[in-house]
């Protein structure tokens, strides 16, 4: 590809990042926020969704993703993710926690995109958890075993989190309460943990 071409591809990206965000954040549902209104707002073809992102979903996961990096470059409890001094299970349930709560705060995000994941996933996608979960078990079980621990834990916490509104209705249980939340990651990972 020649190199004007790729200087207007991620020109063109990154006009489609910036209209998404700019989209996604002044939104009251992110249904509002269509493949057509997000191209109109880039100043893009709308091909130019699928030809980047591979579909609108594609592009507002990778919305997503930039802002867990920022919300993880200014959180304290991000750092806390790595730190050795903190047993492996105090990292899972701390990564699991935080994410859900982004989530949460985020749901109009977290709405659009959380099908996508749970449909998508491949490779490493909602894997944070991977290398504290190989930690945690060390050799008592292989790697395919962690990532299939990884991938349900993933899930299940990410389902809870597009149903959260029903949990709390339907169970009581109250998932933008942070310490509700906290419990509720700390049970469903002892579950797995075993």
């Amino acid at each position: 590809m020649p190199q004007k071409q790729k200087r207007d591809i991620n020109a063109t990206r990154q006009a489609l990042l910036k209209a998404a965000k700019e989209l996604m954040t002044s939104c009251s549902d992110s249904d509002e926020v269509t493949s057509r209104t997000i191209a109109a707002r880039a100043g893009v073809n709308l091909a130019m969704i699928n030809y980047c992102y591979g579909s609108r979903e594609g592009l507002l996961y990778e919305v997503f993703k930039q802002l867990l990096a920022d919300a993880q470059g200014v959180s304290a409890q991000a750092a806390a993710f790595s730190c050795p001094d903190i047993p492996p299970k105090e990292r899972i349930i701390m990564t699991h926690f935080g994410m859900m709560k982004l989530m949460i705060a985020n749901f109009s995000y977290s709405k659009a995109i959380t099908k996508y994941i749970l449909l998508n996933r491949s490779g490493d996608m909602g894997m944070e958890s991977l290398p504290c979960i190989c930690e945690y078990f060390g050799d008592k079980k292989t790697e395919q075993e962690c990532r299939l621990i990884a991938f349900e834990l993933s899930s299940l916490h990410e389902l809870a989190v597009l149903r959260h509104k029903e949990m709390k209705s339907i169970c009581g249980i109250d998932l933008t309460d942070d310490k509700v939340l906290e419990e509720y990651v700390r049970q469903t990972t002892q579950r797995y943990l075993v």
